[in-house]
């Protein structure tokens, strides 16, 4: 969805957000309802964010899995992507960068995650997808937290590289 906000506006990509999210709870719900709840919706989800990120219609060259991973975990600990989500805003909003308010959104919710299953008997199943599908996107953000360091990833607002 980055990319499609700095090239094509904010109209296109609202609309890539709905998809992409969609992606994810399309595939949790199919997964619940006609397998049940648990493992087989961290498999579906699983499956979302690896056909998200690694295409086979685009050479294996996709996104970075945040949208899709937000949408499943939106079905399977709703209050969990809704605080990951706050932050993601907050940090996006106050410093401009995406990538940070994706990777640090991340980390919050693994985090607060981990909390939840270790003191209120959050469900173990949906923590362990959030800490490997967590991991995948932050491998997926390497070269943004390298730009990060190096300060020079680009700024929401900024435009958008061709090819």
């Amino acid at each position: 969805m980055s990319n499609i906000l700095r090239t094509g506006g904010g109209k296109s990509a609202a609309v890539v957000f709905v998809l992409d999210c969609s992606k994810g709870i399309l595939a949790v719900l199919l997964a619940r309802y006609t397998i049940g709840v648990g493992a087989p919706e961290l498999v579906a989800g699983l499956a979302v964010l690896c056909g998200h990120n690694w295409p086979v219609f685009l050479r294996f060259r996709g996104g970075r899995g945040i949208l899709p991973s937000l949408g499943t975990l939106a079905v399977m600990a709703p209050w969990v992507a809704l605080a990951g989500a706050v932050l993601f805003i907050i940090i996006t909003l106050s410093s401009r960068y995406l990538s940070l308010g994706s990777i640090v959104g991340v980390m919050f919710i693994a985090l607060l995650s981990l909390a939840l299953t270790l003191w209120w008997g959050h469900h173990q199943i949906y923590t362990v997808y959030v800490f490997v599908g967590g991991a995948v996107i932050i491998w997926q953000h390497r070269d943004n937290i390298r730009r990060l360091l190096n300060g020079t990833e680009r700024r929401v607002g900024m435009p958008g590289l061709r090819n």
